[in-house]
């Protein structure tokens, strides 16, 4: 039996993996346990999902990342409760003990108690969910293409989007990209162009995080590429005959879900104080409340930021957790004191189109082509891996050149439109 310290690490995005990855070859055993096999770059799932890029391009098998690291071992498999005091975790009829573990286990989408809405309006937190929005956009055309009823195509060109943060806007924009321009010339019956996309927001802007006149650049900007912009107006229904918006009823073959995330499990397994979303209320060591050897990082945690803000649900926010809770660790192993977490806030990025995307970079703002490169090169820095980067590259440079889409296959079951 090792005599050294067990790292349980549950989650393997990107705060679970910032945390096995800095300790990697240090004198303790890491355990990684997820319930996929891969690591997921979720900022660019709506570019799968609009056939941009293929899956195999922004994830890769979390074990070949580890495969040099012999202090770190990988297990596929689910979490289904914790024993705080007995310092095991449960998987089934498994459990396995540490001495330090990490909780990274990140956020699904949230429906706000209408989970219903989910058959009808999939949300986009994973691969599947990425393929099935590609299957069923792609599968749209072609149905309509093959329609011989008026209201059956209208009702399958109207694509809606329900929430206008950085993913409602972002898919908005790919989804008339997609229909307006790189489909426009592949079909003989219908016109793509003719396409409505419909993004409703509840509140009174796009993009609530970000200053006014970038949000009112990103509504300007979507209505110029087609989309209907809808402010101020919440969803009341969705059925599989499409969305209630404010007073109007849309039918619908598309409905997206972009509005809301909340965190699973996490609440039971503690017993800690959570927030609305299910994220758990930490210490200022990103602790869990009256266990120093247990942290709760990434999208699964609530981090108090400055008087009345919390640390964001983004990629770099995870990342700088899971690096801080890896050298926390470290620092309690060698008897060392380890300050307080501080959150560097670097900025916020979204993209709207082709050559449309706002950065605000803690009130330096940036709009238009610009800000659409710095997007693009910041996202490739933070992919995890050394091929995937410039397989991205490759693959956007084609799409930029040639505004063609790279991954427009409809696999998977009922695929089958009638002639």
């Amino acid at each position: 039996m090792s005599e050294r310290k067990r790292v349980v690490v549950v989650g393997a995005g990107f705060a679970g993996m910032s945390v096995a990855k800095k300790l990697a070859g240090k004198d303790v055993d890491v355990v990684l346990i997820d319930k996929r096999n891969h690591h997921l770059f979720q900022p660019l799932l709506y570019q799968v999902a609009t056939a941009d890029l293929s899956p195999a391009e922004i994830a890769w098998p979390v074990r070949s990342i580890f495969s040099r690291s012999a202090n770190v071992s990988v297990f596929m498999g689910e979490v289904t409760g914790i024993d705080l005091d007995g310092k095991r975790i449960i998987g089934g009829d498994r459990e396995l003990g540490y001495d330090f573990l990490v909780l990274a286990t990140g956020a699904v989408t949230s429906y706000f108690g209408k989970n219903h809405w989910a058959r009808s309006a999939p949300g986009l937190k994973n691969i599947s969910e990425a393929t099935d929005i590609r299957k069923r956009l792609l599968l749209a055309f072609e149905r309509a293409e093959n329609s011989e009823d008026e209201a059956e195509k209208r009702k399958l060109l109207n694509f809606v989007v329900v929430g206008g943060g950085p993913t409602g806007v972002e898919m908005a924009g790919a989804i008339a990209e997609l229909a307006k321009q790189a489909l426009s010339h592949d079909f003989r019956r219908i016109d793509p162009r003719d396409a409505n996309i419909i993004l409703a927001e509840g509140g009174p802007k796009l993009l609530a995080a970000f200053p006014d006149d970038l949000s009112d650049y990103t509504q300007k900007s979507l209505e110029t590429m087609g989309v209907d912009v809808r402010l101020g107006q919440q969803v009341s229904d969705i059925t599989v005959e499409g969305a209630k918006i404010g007073d109007d009823f849309i039918p619908s073959a598309n409905v997206i879900w972009a509005a809301g995330v909340e965190v699973p499990d996490l609440k039971d397994w503690t017993e800690k104080p959570v927030d609305r979303g299910g994220r758990v209320i930490v210490e200022s060591d990103l602790s869990l409340p009256g266990y120093d050897n247990v942290f709760v990082i990434g999208d699964a945690a609530h981090v108090k930021w400055g008087n009345d803000q919390t640390v964001p649900g983004i990629a770099p926010a995870a990342k700088q957790q899971g690096k801080y809770v890896a050298g926390r660790i470290l620092d309690v192993l060698k008897g060392q004191s380890t300050p307080p977490f501080k959150y560097s806030h670097a900025g916020n990025l979204a993209t709207i189109g082709r050559h449309r995307a706002v950065i605000d970079l803690n009130g330096f703002k940036i709009k238009g082509w610009l800000a659409w490169w710095i997007w693009g090169l910041a996202h490739i820095y933070f992919l995890i891996g050394i091929r995937a980067p410039a397989l991205v590259m490759v693959q956007w440079v084609w799409s930029y050149l040639f505004r063609k889409k790279g991954a427009r296959l409809i696999t998977g079951s009922d695929v089958q439109s009638k002639p």
